[in-house]
């Protein structure tokens, strides 16, 4: 790696400036335009994927982060950096000097945006959420989550990637290919579902997909994490005796965009796949993206006699064993009972 002072000389020579002045003039380029010992403002720099090294030289220049796009030229021709350096987003600011505004751009170095996905988001709420802070392309985003082609080069034998886009906080970086984002998110699945989980699957005779599923409605159905183990028991309860598992979720999800924040009789009744009122079994799959939590419990259903469970209208619910246990649960907790579980 040659030296600043090397590069310099050799700039000096490039341009056939004579002597001290011609030393001077590049020792005044290559420093910061700003020299205060204050750190100036930051600028954040978007590098388009393709921009030739002239264009980075110009639009540092134009946002003052440089005095000489000449010299920054120059710099990158004698470092043989104007032919490395990475497309992204950077944070720059005018107290850098030239040097190291290079050696970012050739480290590439970018700015990474936290991003949290919630359990129990759906693709379409994940989509917004990333599209919404300029991570993605959010009709590309959908449009790849339902390409069965693209899904199975995940390794992934489904529709949709409903559920295979585990919730946590990430870090991307603007201008990341949306299928590499795509892929970190259904990698951090395949992290979170170890060994033991895929085993414990076996044994309970669940494919992953019908765990994600099951996992997927317990954590539509509560956010409280003492509940989620009761929650699954009632439902393995139902699925091993038969019964409908009559979950208003699943519903919901299959209403899609005609669901209007009340549920009605009239959809209780509908002929969706989703509608666990009249299919018995588990929906067809995920009805949203579950997190670690609600996949355990999906695996480890508590050891629990309970067939139905009402809302106590404060986050928690009042769970039976009984048909009459549980009106009775529905009668002080509700007075709607066509809209809980019977």
């Amino acid at each position: 790696m040659m030296t600043t002072r090397l590069v310099l000389w050799l700039i000096v020579a490039s341009l056939g400036l004579g002597g001290v002045a011609g030393y001077q003039v590049m020792q005044w380029a290559a420093a910061p335009v700003v020299s205060h010992p204050d750190t100036p403002p930051t600028k954040l720099i978007v590098i388009p994927e393709g921009a030739s090294f002239q264009h980075v030289a110009a639009l540092l220049e134009r946002e003052q982060l440089i005095k000489s796009r000449s010299a920054f030229l120059l710099l990158g021709k004698a470092t043989d950096a104007d032919r490395r350096i990475h497309p992204g987003e950077y944070e720059f600011n005018a107290g850098m000097p030239p040097a190291e505004i290079l050696a970012k751009l050739v480290s590439g170095r970018v700015v990474l945006h936290q991003v949290t996905i919630p359990e129990g988001f759906t693709m379409v709420q994940i989509a917004e959420t990333l599209g919404a802070r300029g991570l993605v392309d959010r009709a590309e985003f959908l449009r790849l989550a339902q390409d069965r082609g693209f899904i199975r080069t995940l390794g992934i034998e489904a529709d949709s990637l409903e559920g295979y886009l585990f919730p946590d906080t990430y870090r991307f970086a603007r201008l990341t290919k949306t299928k590499d984002v795509i892929r970190v998110l259904v990698d951090n699945l395949w992290q979170a579902f170890t060994p033991e989980l895929r085993e414990r699957a076996k044994q309970v005779n669940l494919s992953i997909h019908e765990v994600l599923t099951l996992a997927s409605v317990i954590e539509k159905e509560t956010s409280v994490d003492e509940e989620r183990p009761l929650i699954s028991a009632v439902f393995h309860n139902r699925l091993r005796k038969n019964i409908p598992l009559q979950s208003d979720p699943t519903v919901i999800y299959g209403l899609a965009a005609a669901f209007d924040g009340n549920l009605r009789k009239q959809d209780l009744d509908s002929k969706s796949p989703y509608n666990t009122y009249r299919v018995k079994g588990l929906p067809p799959g995920p009805i949203a993206n579950p997190g670690a939590r609600a996949i355990r419990a999906a695996l480890y259903p508590a050891p629990a006699p309970y067939l139905y469970f009402v809302s106590r209208n404060d986050g928690t619910h009042q769970f039976s064993s009984t048909l009459e246990e549980h009106n009775q649960a529905v009668e002080k907790y509700q007075r709607r009972p066509w809209r809980r579980m019977s």
